[in-house]
């Protein structure tokens, strides 16, 4: 890689951190007490009135939970294998599809089979949501409405309203799933509109 190649990298560094902490809602503030790095600092890194250094980026991939490459946007070489890092939460598993900082987020979620289907417990958070039924039947509670999803179905809705996911009849249900801050949304707008007969808890 030549000198230009490696200045222009370098000065991509500080908005693709800039993007980074505003999509996950973080401000300065709370990053440098997160770092251990002083907020004047953070702020010259993300200007780009100064160059990173491994001492600054280590700290930010920790609290990002980010591998450095991406922080730095540098080419990936050598194994052209794609190694996803399934994440464990709420009891399902998410693997990550997009590695972006900013935007919306895709990740493969996966509802484990269960001898009784859960009973919903919905919750709130800033965003919106899109999703796609891969496999199974996803049971959706948003708000006041109770919807079972089959495959091949999708759903787009406002995650500050109290919503639950999980599956209708206690059997695995694969999904896809895009998440951004609010305004990001997906450009497909198909609403569910088969509504569950007797909910998905008994």
């Amino acid at each position: 890689m030549d000198r230009a190649t490696d200045d222009e990298v370098l000065d991509a560094v500080g908005p693709r951190l800039r993007a980074l902490r505003r999509d996950r809602g973080i401000t300065l503030a709370d990053l440098a007490a997160r770092t251990g790095v002083s907020e004047s600092t953070l702020s010259r890194l993300e200007s780009g009135q100064r160059r990173v250094t491994l001492e600054l980026l280590l700290p930010l991939a920790r609290t990002y939970d980010v591998p450095l490459d991406d922080l730095v946007g540098a080419p990936r070489t050598g194994d052209p294998r794609i190694h996803l890092k399934p994440i464990e939460r709420f009891g399902m598993t998410f693997v990550p599809l997009s590695r972006r900082p900013g935007g919306a987020h895709a990740f493969k979620m996966i509802i484990p089979a269960r001898p009784e289907p859960l009973q919903p417990a919905p919750q709130t958070h800033e965003g919106f949501e899109w999703l796609y039924v891969l496999n199974g039947r996803l049971r959706l509670v948003v708000g006041e409405r109770d919807l079972t999803l089959p495959p091949g179905e999708a759903a787009e809705f406002d995650t500050s309203v109290p919503h639950w996911l999980g599956s209708a009849d206690g059997g695995v249900v694969e999904l896809l799933i895009l998440f951004g801050l609010q305004g990001v949304r997906s450009h497909l707008r198909a609403g569910p509109h088969r509504t569950s007969h007797g909910g998905g808890g008994g």
